[in-house]
């Protein structure tokens, strides 16, 4: 055990002369006229009670100690790795169609429970985009925003989807963002985009290989995968899914949890303040001074 202040452990002479001092003080008191005649020494009585007259300097030597941050080399609990994820969201108006847009809500939040740690970022998109929450280990905030994002409470100009734009959005954003640590964009989207065509698939998929990102879809329409969506998915390394229902959408959030696991780094062993057993002894203490205070006390006769 070391001590962050040391320096402070000097001051534990006080406590050391206060107890002296506490256990030296007593006379014999007050006579009184039934004290003239024979009494029983009593040593355990007096000791009990010069144990309990000592109780404020051994708290106060408890107190000491505590100032100066008694630490112990300890292996802290394993070091997760930190996952940047961003969540991005379709929010056109036919993802209000077949209630897609619940169940994906839905989906996500499952999700976010079994993503607690990793950083995570809301982005909502149609013919424009909107990061709605950066990324942020308080997943809380996640979770209280996916209402708003309601594809019926959007604005005319968010009715089309753009994914290639909401991609290049969301790199951009996590470039900038994003600590150390594995890049992960889940897109959840219901429809076709015209601004993946012409080749522009490759040069997105290109520009998340750079940045370091793997995209994973779940396509939540009724239709088939767009296959621009399915060729950037593979080329990052990740994958496309449909899934038309709930059920579906959990176990497509469980396949990417499987494929991207929290990955966790050898800790070494580092001082780590060592505060709890002084804090129960000191609080034993107190409690035994406040017995003390109920009758376990010298009387001046």
């Amino acid at each position: 055990m070391t001590f962050v202040h040391p320096w402070v452990l000097m001051l534990l002479a006080i406590p050391v002369l206060l107890g002296f001092w506490l256990g030296q003080r007593r006379t014999w008191g007050l006579a009184l006229p039934f004290d003239h005649q024979q009494h029983g020494r009593r040593r355990v009585t007096r000791v009990l009670l010069t144990a309990f007259d000592l109780v404020p300097a051994l708290l106060l030597a408890v107190v000491l100690v505590i100032l100066a941050r008694p630490q112990v080399l300890r292996l802290p609990k394993e070091e997760r790795i930190l996952t940047n994820i961003q969540i991005c969201m379709d929010v056109s108006g036919s993802m209000t169609a077949d209630n897609r847009y619940g169940m994906a809500k839905a989906a996500i939040e499952e999700f976010l429970d079994a993503r607690e740690g990793d950083a995570i970022g809301f982005t909502i998109f149609g013919t424009q985009q909107v990061r709605w929450t950066p990324l942020t280990k308080d997943l809380e905030t996640i979770r209280r925003a996916l209402p708003f994002a309601d594809p019926r409470n959007q604005p005319p100009h968010m009715g089309g989807t753009m994914i290639g734009a909401a991609l290049r959005f969301c790199r951009d954003n996590m470039v900038a963002e994003a600590e150390e640590g594995d890049r992960l964009i889940i897109l959840v989207s219901d429809g076709v985009s015209f601004d993946l065509n012409s080749g522009n698939a490759g040069d997105v998929g290109d520009e998340l290989i750079d940045a370091g990102i793997t995209l994973y879809h779940v396509h939540v329409g009724t239709s088939q995968v767009p296959q621009e969506v399915t060729e950037i998915a593979n080329m990052t390394g990740g994958e496309a899914f449909v899934a038309t229902d709930k059920k579906g959408l959990d176990r497509v959030f469980r396949h990417i949890d499987l494929m991207q696991p929290a990955r966790f780094k050898q800790a070494t062993a580092i001082p780590m303040d060592w505060f709890v057993p002084f804090a129960i002894g000191g609080l034993a203490l107190v409690g035994l001074h406040m017995i003390g205070l109920m009758g376990m006390r010298y009387t001046p006769w």
